[in-house]
């Protein structure tokens, strides 16, 4: 009798290591998770990762392991580049350490791509042929699927979409440019602008400053509550970021036209006002005769899990 494969799923997060489990004949849900807070350093996150590894394995050796790492990777080589928030991680042999430690083949990709594929195979772009994949959190990110295969460009840096420069005299980037969609649409954008509406409008804004009475402490959480709770101050936040979202996101409809664009991320979670401004500065924007089918994640979190399963799938041979 065939017996089903166990696929190992790793995702280095920025903030959070998760570690699950999942059987080749059972795709509909993890056998075993776990996650814990990530660290400030790349060598005790590979050490923490390993440990949810083994919980998640129960003794067993699987037959792959996929990778979704929070940074570029150098896919054919298996190795991670760099992370913009961990030290330690510079042109790192990932894959090679995984491989020896167990025992198994190993398949480490970005997490955007891995999100956008698993979003791709068991989310919400199920059935499509292509899609744009979006997570707008801290950062914002984007992976392509094209014909059922992430689309990784000459340099492995294609879906960038967060540093497409919308506004080249707007404030400057995590990457050193002006104006890219990362500084005008990430949950740092909104916190900071918040923070300067409230600073100039003393008068309004109350809903917000009760939730945050220390404005150093804003959050873009705090400035989503505030705005589904009627804040109009938060709520003008929120569609400047989701206006410049959309220029991006119109921006990539012009060059390839996907079936589908998933969005995924904390911010995407902001509510009517900010899915309202997204939709209707998308639909500005792009050329007539261009179908636009805008859709939240369905799979929030566990999107670069899933699709770092369906790597290791592909490299088992289990499709």
């Amino acid at each position: 009798m065939h017996s089903p494969e166990m696929i190992l799923a790793l995702d280095f997060g920025g903030t959070k290591l998760s570690a699950s489990l999942v059987n080749s004949e059972n795709l509909k849900q993890w056998l075993r998770k776990a996650r814990v807070s990530a660290t400030s350093d790349a060598r005790s996150n590979i050490e923490a990762m390993c440990r949810l590894a083994r919980q998640a394995l129960g003794g067993r050796i699987p037959n792959a392991i996929g990778v979704s790492f929070g940074g570029p990777v150098d896919f054919s080589a298996r190795r991670v580049l760099l992370s913009h928030h961990v030290p330690g991680w510079e042109n790192f042999p990932l894959g090679d350490v995984l491989q020896a430690e167990f025992h198994a083949p190993v398949i480490i990709e970005n997490d955007a791509n891995a999100a956008a594929l698993g979003e791709w195979r068991f989310g919400a772009g199920k059935g499509c042929s292509s899609l744009l994949y979006v997570t707008v959190s801290t950062g914002v990110g984007g992976g392509w699927v094209l014909d059922g295969k992430i689309f990784r460009g000459a340099n492995g840096l294609a879906g960038e979409i967060g540093h497409m420069v919308i506004q080249p005299e707007g404030p400057v980037c995590s990457c050193g440019k002006r104006g890219c969609v990362e500084a005008l649409a990430s949950g740092l954008s909104i916190a900071r602008d918040a923070r300067e509406m409230l600073a100039v409008e003393p008068h309004e804004g109350m809903p917000l400053r009760q939730l945050t009475p220390d404005p150093s402490a804003l959050t873009a959480e705090a400035v989503s509550r505030a705005a589904q709770a009627g804040d109009q101050l938060a709520q003008k936040v929120l569609q400047k970021a989701a206006s410049a979202l959309g220029c991006g996101i119109g921006a990539a409809l012009a060059l390839i036209n996907p079936q589908r664009v998933v969005i995924g991320g904390g911010v995407s979670k902001s509510g009517e006002v900010y899915w309202r401004a997204l939709q209707d500065t998308v639909h500005t924007l792009v050329l007539p005769g261009v179908r636009v089918d805008l859709v939240p994640a369905a799979l929030s979190d566990d999107a670069p899990l899933w699709g770092a399963a369906a790597l290791a799938l592909n490299l088992s041979g289990s499709v």
